[in-house]
């Protein structure tokens, strides 16, 4: 009878180096599930990628990407040099100015073409950046017209003194001091989204520059203009010790990064804004997104109304940046690997990664475009079957525009601050904190007539309205909205136009509550670790355990 428990032993030791073999074989294929991959493209969105790629990186996925300008992403993607891209416009076919070629093709094909889809990653605001120097310290509160930047722009205004940007600032002139331009030299996405905006609300001014009608990601550069490669060289040359004068265009991010600042751009109510979070958020509620799934060019968006908001809180420059993914099955750069490192950095990128760019400059998607993002993101399943999508919920986001109850509504637009009295366009200007400008800088007769505001900002009229007595608004104060509800009360930074949320306005803001709320990431390297201690311990407990308790009993029965 001793046979019989000496097999029973060496069955249990064969279970135990079977089910140990199973779970060595089964590591390293999860381990494999990721590969590398590269994109590039739009520096105007690059800030916003770096910190989403800073996010996964501990968790096991290597994304590499390469700020090139959106028009030399979308070509790299489309010579299949590239597994992604990133762009501020799609695919143009043919630049409206310059007559540049653009298809998702190899160089010199016409058949050998990419099957692509869009997908909004993240919106923001393109910015002005100035650098306008006096007496030794940097102006921080300049207000511009669409058409005094658009002058700018094109060569018809050449000096800060000059009298149409005496009247955008209520009368406050500055000293004589050269405008250095600073335009992009690369194809870029946000030349494309400025000279959108002048083609489409300063016709005239724009097309008597170019001499045709369209938008540009070429820009025309004149004689008194600077041209830098990326928004790096732009805003390295804008804050350089001898660009006393120059201002330059790109994603506000840039200039806060420098702590540099940009100017306030009149909307269609007459404010002035800065690009916050907040305001790009109420500016594109009103973009016209593409929704017909068999159009080429689905979820591109159209913002000609946004150009127009009437609502004063909107930055009437504010933009979505896409990505651009392969979708087909034969695509020769892509495996399975690689795909769901794409879908995995995708989804953290516009779910989780929204909350995380706010206070870096730009803004995050509403529902409706994190939706529509993670069905294309589903083209690389339908792809690829093998491509892993489960429990991926948009409501997990823990986004901050999303709002509980109400998911089709937009948090940061509801909770966004009306602009203080003094950046109406008669008013003002509001008081920048560090700035010079107001403090020894003669003020002249209101251009409507009235008397222009004196060193303080004060003007006549009623509270909460345009030209009503209101001060400028100085660092530490507590300015009303002129509104009712979240809006009244709010605390503005000086620095950044960013309200300052009172702990009733934070717990309003809280994001939708879900079962994912900690969303993390499937296949990741921080799973693996946990998952095979477990499935250890269960492999070397269960034999035994069967044995003493099942086994071994039957066998003395037996015996």
């Amino acid at each position: 009878m001793p046979a019989r428990p000496r097999r029973m032993r060496s069955a249990t030791l064969v279970a135990v180096l079977v089910s140990l073999a199973m779970l060595l074989s089964r590591t390293p294929a999860q381990a494999a599930a990721h590969q590398q991959i590269q994109g590039s493209g739009s520096s105007w969105a690059t800030n916003a990628l770096n910190v989403w790629i800073a996010g996964v990186t501990s968790s096991g996925l290597q994304v590499v990407f390469t700020s090139t300008g959106s028009a030399q992403g979308r070509k790299d993607f489309g010579n299949s040099t590239t597994d992604f891209a990133v762009s501020d416009i799609g695919y143009q076919g043919r630049d409206p100015q310059t007559g540049d070629v653009d298809v998702p093709c190899k160089l010199g094909s016409t058949s050998n073409c990419r099957d692509y889809g869009y997908l909004p990653i993240v919106a923001g605001g393109t910015a002005f950046a100035y650098h306008l120097q006096i007496n030794g310290s940097l102006v921080r509160n300049l207000r511009l017209s669409g058409s005094t930047l658009a002058k700018i722009f094109t060569a018809k205004i050449k000096n800060w003194n000059d009298p149409a940007i005496t009247a955008d600032n209520n009368g406050r002139k500055f000293p004589s001091i050269p405008i250095i331009p600073i335009v992009h030299s690369e194809g870029s996405g946000s030349t494309a989204q400025f000279t959108q905006y002048l083609d489409t609300e300063h016709p005239d001014i724009w097309r008597g520059y170019t001499g045709k009608a369209g938008e540009t990601e070429y820009y025309p550069k004149g004689p008194s203009m600077i041209a830098q490669n990326g928004s790096d060289g732009v805003m390295n040359y804008i804050a350089s010790a001898a660009a006393n004068g120059a201002i330059g265009y790109d994603e506000y991010s840039y200039a806060l990064g420098k702590n540099y600042p940009v100017a306030k751009i009149e909307n269609a109510a007459g404010y002035f804004t800065l690009p916050t979070q907040f305001n790009v958020a109420v500016a594109l509620q009103k973009a016209q997104i593409n929704t017909n799934k068999s159009d080429p060019n689905y979820l591109l968006q159209k913002l000609d109304q946004v150009y127009v908001d009437s609502d004063k809180r909107t930055y009437p420059l504010s933009s979505y940046s896409y990505g651009i993914i392969p979708t087909a099955a034969n695509d020769d750069r892509l495996n399975t690997a690689k795909r769901q490192t794409l879908a995995d950095f995708l989804f953290y990128s516009v779910c989780q990664g929204q909350a995380q760019i706010g206070p870096v400059g730009y803004s995050a998607l509403p529902l409706n475009l994190v939706q529509a993002s993670f069905d294309q993101i589903a083209k690389l399943k339908a792809a690829d079957p093998n491509v892993d999508l489960t429990s991926r919920n948009v409501t997990s986001c823990n986004n901050p525009t999303f709002v509980a109850g109400n998911l089709s509504a937009n948090r940061l637009a509801q909770i966004a601050p009306q602009p203080p009295a003094c950046d109406f366009k008669n008013a003002g200007p509001c008081d920048g904190a560090g700035d010079s400008g107001t403090s020894g800088i003669p003020h002249s007769s209101g251009t409507d007539g009235s008397s222009s505001p004196n060193a303080n900002g004060a003007a006549a009229g009623t509270a909460g309205q345009p030209g009503s007595t209101t001060k400028a608004l100085k660092p530490g104060t507590n300015p009303k909205a002129g509104a009712s509800g979240a809006n009244q009360g709010t605390t503005i930074d000086p620095e950044t136009g960013e309200p300052v949320a009172t702990d009733t306005q934070t717990a309003q803001a809280a994001p939708a509550a879900t079962d994912l709320a900690d969303y993390r990431q499937l296949n990741m390297s921080t799973l693996l670790g946990p998952l095979a201690v477990i499935e250890m311990l269960v492999v070397l407990i269960a034999p035994p355990l069967v044995y003493f308790y099942v086994i071994r009993p039957r066998a003395r029965k037996r015996s």
